[in-house]
């Protein structure tokens, strides 16, 4: 970043004689001498930190003999003092170059910071979350700390038991755009079928980054198409990776769940076990260096079909699936000279699954009693491998900065059953099977080119670029025994999830190119303005021409008004396009074969349903930011989304439907149901963010306020061909309403995180918003509304050892129950709000060398 943004003087002033147990005082101002509040200081090597009040100033008792304070903000270069005891006056240097960090998310400019920014963004400082709760992986982080970002753990839901969907504002998970230093991250290669969120979507897989390998997290609130391509309609996420050298960070957590509705006397269940390391080698002087991180993850089940309901059970295995994860990550930078170098980072992650099918009972006709004399109960296994790998060179030409690089990405995912069989086999049935799976993979090549100009007016910044972009999908077939039927007598293919056939495989590929050019013009030092203008071409369906316009103006030192008009489209996704197959659903507890077509089958030609085309958005954010005081400071930002041709997946259509039912009975499947354009949506809401800083005895409480309201409507369901007209058929009431229960109506989420000498205190309160889903017979099902409680106490056991223990959920809060033959999944609710597992106890010891 440029260094006109950077500069901070630092004041600091030790109250007592350097050395260990010091306690050093001082106060961190901004380059016009205001206050920079929640800046972090911490104690180099160490666990040992704090932040900075309302007044900039801090107190930091010293642990180490000679300590050295490492004091961070976003928006300015990191500095590193010495607690020498003695009042000092200190400018951070002038980078020699301003490539030297990552952008924040929403801005090509690299005078950008978040705190000016014309849209609205969050900044998670992921050292601070893992520290203080109980969550450990990416999605479930977010899930309790960014009201606007949704995600539940699934069950019953096929592949998104393994593979968790989350939304950004109420949207799909396939609209909201995931950069990892700021590149396009590929998505996974798993259509979403069942379950509350995401059904008919594909989405980015955040679980495959371990969060010990990041360092922040950067949440764009605004629709971004222009400046980022397809999928940016609800925002972006941008995950910052690790960048420290000369420290070691690692720890083990360990944690369970209270059982307390199991009947067999087990206490806990669930059992949470994660180890992470993360060390950065620094390389020469200028600023070079490799980080890597090494991420263990092993997650129980949980057993929840005990739960008491109104109408007995559904199934007898009922819970969140077993999963291992392991991952390694890779950050890295090397200097070629002054003005320019290399990086490159990625990672590999391989994931095994374990979740529970729907039971067959002994008397199920598709159970074979000599195999499985009290019938049994199918086991859905997940192999699935991820891998990235991004390079580039960034490089000053003259006034100009240029990035060149290339991104490659890939998701396998393979299924698997165990415990299970196939029927028309009878006793010779194998009871496991290979069932098949599919793959995506992106290359994108991207070149980019920056320049600032600081004489026009107040500051100029242009930025222009290009991309292109492959990518493959595919879908390959299980093994024969997972999908045939041997006797037309009996049901064939494994029991659970039959493999994928011969028929449904297909090898599918794409090319897009797009080109795009922004412009930041500060008018004055008050007023901002920007504009953004993309075209992007896909082969496989046509062009998209995307815009944006944001203003921010400093009405007062204190207050901030900022808004922003764009447009944006998402392509649908190769899986959607090509995605096929035949599989079991229960509707009311009862077995149903269904069929979902792939676009262009035989199926849906003679139907006359279109090829699908991309999604059309516009989005319109106005909101202000303002600090009450010096120790407040409060964002509140409105937004309007409207989505056009939204991709869904349609309502099933039986084999007794006057127009569809005949060519069903032909192909010997009971229902049908495909891909479609079919919903135009549209969403307003209100994020509020309001944080408070103040010393209470000789300790620091940070106080925030957070939520997001959000409401969502269907505006038209469109039909087309031999369905015309049958609007309630095609896209029902209850597909519907799980679109509309993507997220609350609202979620608020109220966070005290006490800090004072070696203890540290987290309370934490979410309150998930009602949420109505139809059953199988279009009744309502109201989940109301639920209040979750975290809260965690923490002490450093030694300068380089800090302790936290606590409990997620504390009260065991779990929602509504329903007759299990009503839901989607078969338990006594469906996969909504904060999710079902109850209290979770946990402990972890982090280590920082």
């Amino acid at each position: 970043m440029k260094s006109s943004l950077l500069i901070a003087p630092i004041c600091l002033v030790s109250s007592m004689a350097w050395g260990q147990n010091a306690t050093l005082t001082g106060q961190v101002l901004d380059p016009a001498g205001r206050p920079v509040i929640g800046a972090t200081v911490v104690e180099k090597g160490t666990n040992n930190g704090t932040a900075t009040g309302g007044d900039g100033r801090f107190s930091l008792r010293t642990r180490t003999a000679q300590p050295r304070l490492v004091i961070s903000s976003l928006g300015y270069a990191t500095q590193e003092v010495a607690g020498d005891g003695s009042a000092t006056s200190i400018s951070l240097a002038e980078s020699s170059t301003s490539l030297e960090d990552v952008q924040v998310v929403g801005s090509r400019s690299a005078n950008r910071s978040v705190t000016d920014s014309p849209s609205p963004v969050d900044i998670i400082d992921i050292r601070e979350v893992t520290a203080k709760t109980g969550q450990l992986d990416v999605n479930q982080l977010l899930q309790f700390v960014a009201p606007s970002f949704n995600s539940n753990r699934q069950t019953g839901s096929d592949g998104a038991d393994h593979v968790d969907p989350a939304s950004l504002r109420g949207l799909g998970p396939d609209q909201t755009l995931v950069l990892v230093n700021g590149k396009r991250q590929h998505q996974s290669a798993l259509v979403n079928l069942f379950g509350s969120r995401g059904r008919g979507n594909t989405g980015t897989d955040l679980n495959v980054i371990p969060a010990a390998s990041i360092e922040r997290i950067e949440i764009l609130r605004d629709g971004a198409a222009a400046q980022y391509g397809s999928d940016a309609i609800a925002g972006v996420i941008n995950i910052v990776l690790k960048s420290s050298v000369k420290q070691l960070t690692a720890s083990a957590n360990y944690g369970v769940y209270d059982a307390k509705y199991r009947r067999d006397n087990q206490r806990f269940d669930g059992a949470n076990f994660n180890a992470n390391v993360n060390y950065g080698i620094g390389l020469g002087e200028k600023g070079s260096f490799i980080n890597a991180t090494l991420d263990y993850n092993k997650r129980e089940h949980t057993q929840r079909a005990n739960v008491p309901s109104p109408n007995g059970l559904a199934r007898r295995e009922y819970g969140d699936p077993e999963v291992s994860n392991a991952s390694l990550y890779l950050n890295s930078k090397f200097a070629l000279n002054e003005k320019s170098h290399v990086y490159a980072f990625g990672g590999l992650n391989k994931r095994k699954g374990d979740a529970y099918a729907w039971t067959r009972f002994a008397d199920d006709d598709r159970n074979v009693p000599a195999l499985y004399p009290n019938g049994f109960d199918p086991i859905i296994t997940s192999d699935i491998v991820d891998a990235s790998a991004v390079a580039g060179v960034r490089t000053a030409l003259g006034e100009w900065e240029l990035d060149i690089s290339n991104n490659f990405g890939s998701n396998n995912f393979e299924y698997g059953l165990r415990n299970t069989l196939n029927a028309s086999l009878g006793a010779a049935s194998p009871t496991s099977f290979k069932a098949g799976g599919f793959q995506l993979q992106q290359n994108v090549v991207s070149v980019g080119l920056t320049r600032n100009y600081k004489t026009v007016l107040q500051g100029l910044n242009v930025a222009a670029g290009a991309e292109g972009r492959r990518e493959w999908y595919k879908l390959f077939a299980g093994e024969e025994a997972s999908y045939r039927n041997y006797d037309p007598n009996l049901s064939g293919g494994s029991q659970g999830f039959p493999g994928y056939q011969p028929s449904d495989e297909i090898k599918s590929n794409r090319d897009n190119i797009g080109a795009y050019v922004d412009a930041e013009l500060s008018v004055t030092q008050r007023w901002l303005l920007a504009a953004a203008l993309r075209f992007e071409n896909y082969s496989d369906f046509g062009s998209s021409l995307n815009y944006k316009a944001s203003t921010r103006y400093n009405l007062t030192d204190f207050l901030t008004v900022r808004g922003t008009f764009s447009t944006g489209f998402r392509a649908p996704s190769l899986a959607q396009i090509n995605f096929n197959s035949t599989f079991t659903n229960f509707i009311n507890g009862k077995p149903v074969e269904v069929l979902l077509a792939r676009n262009n089958s035989a199926v849906t030609q003679k139907l006359g349903i279109p090829a699908l085309k991309q999604e059309t958005s516009t989005s319109a954010n106005v909101g202000f930011t303002s600090r009450l005081g010096s120790a407040l400071s409060l964002t509140v930002d409105g937004y309007y989304i409207k989505v056009r041709d939204r991709v869904v997946l349609t309502s099933q259509f039986g084999s007794d439907d006057p127009v569809i039912g005949a060519d069903l009975v032909a192909l010997n499947v009971d229902q049908a149901q495909f891909f479609a354009n079919a919903a135009d949506t549209r969403s307003l809401g209100l994020d509020v963010v309001l944080n408070h800083v103040a010393t209470v005895g000789t300790g620091r409480l940070t106080s925030t306020l957070a939520a997001n309201f959000n409401n969502l409507k269907i505006d038209r369901v469109k039909t087309s061909g031999r369905l015309a007209g049958r609007e309630d058929d095609f896209f029902g009431p209850r597909e519907q309403a799980f679109v509309k229960a993507s997220a609350p109506p609202s979620k608020i989420n109220a966070t005290f995180d006490y800090q004072v000498s070696k203890w540290g205190a987290l309370l934490r309160f979410v309150r998930f918003d009602k949420i109505t889903l139809l059953d199988f017979d279009n009744e309502e099902m109201n989940y109301a509304s639920r209040i979750t409680t975290d809260l965690t106490l923490s002490y450093a056991l030694t300068p380089h050892l800090q302790l936290a223990v606590g409990s997620s959920n504390l009260f065991g809060v779990v929602p509504t129950l329903f007759d299990p033959q009503r839901t989607e999944t078969g338990g006594a609710w469906d996969p909504v709000q904060m999710g079902a597992n109850g209290r979770f106890l946990f402990a972890k010891i982090q280590a920082r060398f």
